[in-house]
């Protein structure tokens, strides 16, 4: 055994990565069998020296962050755009300084996708997200090991790639967490080696610090969390204390204002309608004693029970042993803004969805790797059995959903004789749309474009039919349709209303009062597989006026607004 382990020293080609990584994970769990019985120590002994012969944990990081970057890019090229995904893209073909629902860098990233590859498919519009979170795999190794050591980091990499939320659907996915998640962890960063370090190049740390900062607000509002735990670092922490009278430190804030100032001055040009819009999610709606539980649960289901419960252990372990504890204590400053905030919304009655406390997690991660390389280093079986439940988990999610993409769904009836719908069917993309619409002729009418009835499919409609005809969201929720798609730019054209489950006597209710006449069309049935997924009801509307009453849905941005269902980023 030491004769094979002696030839995989100093090895550089990934096969030879993939064969040491493969050999450590191997032993890992060989040596966790035989912990249990001391009757084989002999062979622990070898499993440990074979362990620690592997050239660790450089090869394995590799591994780990080439393995799951294969893997993500079949994910990604397995399933079709989500609704929010399919609503970025299509919204995304008009550049803005910003947009209604987040900040713009997803959107920017999409655009350049879009023209770099073309729409053409899932995963050439995924490319970006997907080489992103290969970089924040690599800023999770260097920020743990900027804190710890190597072990730890290579174990905090490994873990994060465990956690489905995180590594999988933020990972390449086109969302706004993406880039925030790395924007993020590079700001941690930079802000470690000030911290940590010895005075050397703060003010290049702290401008570096800012600007990541600033590029992570430029992703989604959730980076003033970040800006605000390092805040509460430096008022709670003696020892750093001292950074609020450096100028250095404001001049870093200062550049991550300058990277923000876009999305400020597309809010002040519109009415400061996004800040409006992510507010109302917070309003207090009464109280709710299950509200925590409920949110914490999806926290647990989102990150996978095995990771989420010791990342919580490990804030809790943080926040006992205080600023003494510089380390563990600023990333469970950075930590605890993201998870509380949603938590206590949740408390208050608030609607929250389980992904939005993900960059507080995000940051427990480091001292994940910390716990895991000592429990590993201390012989403790538990740790061993964590990490094979994490990986386990993980490749049974992932393997259900791939067979869910790639193969047929089975018609199951319920005993109210309706069928069980496919799981994933938000990513199955309206492909079939555009052929049936042209097969109607009506594409190439002059004076027509579509009308969706809610936001979310105004992006699918959108995306499927890649910018031939102009979409509008008639609705009171048409989030950033609202801004790009004014209807009362199409007074005095026809409409194609598209839409799911839409009953003629609520359409013509709903929209009789703005056309001069409308009349309900064949369906359009969009398939998966050549079987039957979605049916969509079709209706021709002609002459768009605008109804005698103020406001209206031709100026949907001054209606009251609503929580409107849907998927939501």
């Amino acid at each position: 055994m030491t004769a094979l382990v002696s030839q995989h020293r100093g090895l550089t080609s990934f096969r030879d990565c993939a064969r040491v990584s493969c050999a450590f994970c191997i032993t890992e769990l060989w040596s966790t069998f035989f912990l249990a019985n001391h009757s084989a120590e002999p062979l622990c002994a070898a499993a440990r020296s074979l362990r620690a012969s592997v050239k660790y944990p450089g090869n394995a990081l590799l591994a780990v962050i080439a393995g799951t970057l294969v893997l993500r890019l079949i994910f990604a090229a397995s399933l079709g755009l989500g609704s929010d995904e399919s609503y970025t893209v299509a919204t995304a073909r008009q550049p803005q300084l910003s947009y209604f629902d987040h900040p713009p860098a997803a959107w920017w990233l999409a655009w350049a996708a879009g023209k770099l590859f073309g729409e053409h498919g899932a995963l050439s519009l995924r490319l970006p997200f997907i080489l992103l979170f290969a970089l924040s795999s690599w800023l999770m190794f260097a920020l743990t090991r900027r804190l710890f050591d190597e072990r730890a980091a290579f174990w905090a990499t490994a873990t994060l790639n465990c956690s489905p939320v995180l590594a999988w659907t933020s990972g390449s996915w086109i969302v706004p967490d993406g880039p925030l998640n790395a924007a993020s962890l590079a700001s941690t960063y930079c802000t470690a080696e000030v911290l940590l370090g010895k005075g050397k190049s703060a003010r290049f740390w702290w401008i570096a610090a800012g600007a990541c900062a600033g590029l992570a607000l430029l992703s989604k509002l959730h980076g003033a969390f970040l800006l605000l735990g390092i805040g509460l670092f430096l008022l709670t922490s003696a020892k750093h204390r001292h950074w609020l009278a450096s100028p250095c430190l404001y001049g870093g804030a200062a550049i991550a204002g300058l990277v923000f100032l876009p999305v400020l001055v597309w809010n002040q040009q519109h009415a400061w309608v996004s800040f409006a819009f992510q507010a109302s999610r917070a309003r207090y709606l009464g109280f709710n004693p299950l509200g925590p539980i409920v949110a914490l649960l999806g926290h647990a289901l989102y990150l996978l029970p095995c990771v989420w419960l010791p990342l919580l252990l490990c804030l809790a372990n943080a926040l006992a042993r205080g600023p003494g504890d510089d380390r563990r204590w600023l990333m469970a400053c950075l930590a605890a803004g993201p998870i509380a905030t949603f938590t206590v919304i949740a408390l208050l009655g608030g609607r929250t969805l389980p992904h939005w406390a993900a960059p507080g997690y995000l940051m427990l991660f480091p001292l994940l790797g910390a716990e895991v390389a000592e429990g590993l280093a201390n012989g403790r079986a538990h740790i061993r059995a964590l990490l094979t439940a994490c990986a386990a988990l993980a490749a049974t999610a992932l393997a259900i959903t791939l067979a869910l993409a790639w193969l047929p769904w089975p018609s199951f009836a319920l005993p109210n004789g309706s069928l069980v719908p496919y799981p994933l069917l938000e990513t199955v993309d309206w492909s079939g749309l555009e052929r049936e619409l042209a097969g109607r002729g009506l594409l190439e009418r002059p004076n027509i474009f579509i009308a969706a009835t809610r936001w979310y499919e105004a992006g699918k409609i959108d995306y499927a039919l890649r910018g031939r005809i102009p979409v509008a969201c008639l609705c009171r929720e048409p989030h950033g349709y609202g801004i790009l798609a004014r209807p009362e730019a199409f007074i005095d054209q026809n409409a194609v209303i598209i839409g799911r489950d839409l009953l003629p006597d609520r359409i013509a209710a709903t929209y009789g009062p703005y056309f001069a006449r409308i009349d309900m069309l064949p369906p359009i049935t969009i398939r998966r597989a050549g079987t039957p997924a979605i049916e969509l009801s079709v209706f021709f509307a002609s002459g768009m006026h605008s109804a005698n009453k103020q406001p209206n849905l031709l100026d949907p941005l001054s209606l009251p607004q609503i929580e409107a269902a849907g998927p939501r980023s």
